[in-house]
C-alpha cells in the first residue's frame, strides 16, 4: 500500500464542532484533519490505500456515512494536480508550454 494525500471539500458544515470532529475523526480512523477556511469545511487525509482512487473512495464513504449531514462536493490532491498539470504540457496546453 502507498499513502495518498487528498482534501475532501465539504457541505452541510454551518460550524465544526467537537463533536462533528469527533465523529468524522472515529468514522475515517483517525487519518484526517478537519479545518475551515472562508466557511467552506475540508478534511485533509493522510491515508494508505493500493490506489488514490480507492483513497478517495473510501474516504468518501466513510464521511457520508459518518450520519452527521455532510456530504462530499469536492476532491483535491496536490498529485492529481500535477499529472493533469504534466499531461497538459505534453499536449501543448499548460502553461509551461
Amino acid at each position: 500500500m502507498k499513502n495518498f494525500q487528498f482534501t475532501l471539500i465539504l457541505s452541510g458544515v454551518a460550524e465544526i464542532t467537537p463533536e462533528l470532529a469527533n465523529s468524522l475523526y472515529e468514522a475515517t480512523g483517525g487519518d484526517i484533519e478537519l479545518n475551515s477556511c472562508n466557511n467552506v469545511a475540508f478534511l485533509e487525509f493522510d491515508r494508505q490505500a493500493d490506489s488514490l482512487e480507492d483513497g478517495v473512495h473510501s474516504a468518501i464513504a466513510q464521511v457520508e456515512g459518518a450520519d452527521v449531514g455532510v456530504r462530499v462536493v469536492r476532491v483535491e490532491s496536490a498529485t492529481a494536480n500535477t499529472i493533469a498539470k504534466i499531461n497538459a504540457d505534453l499536449l501543448g496546453i499548460g502553461s509551461g508550454s
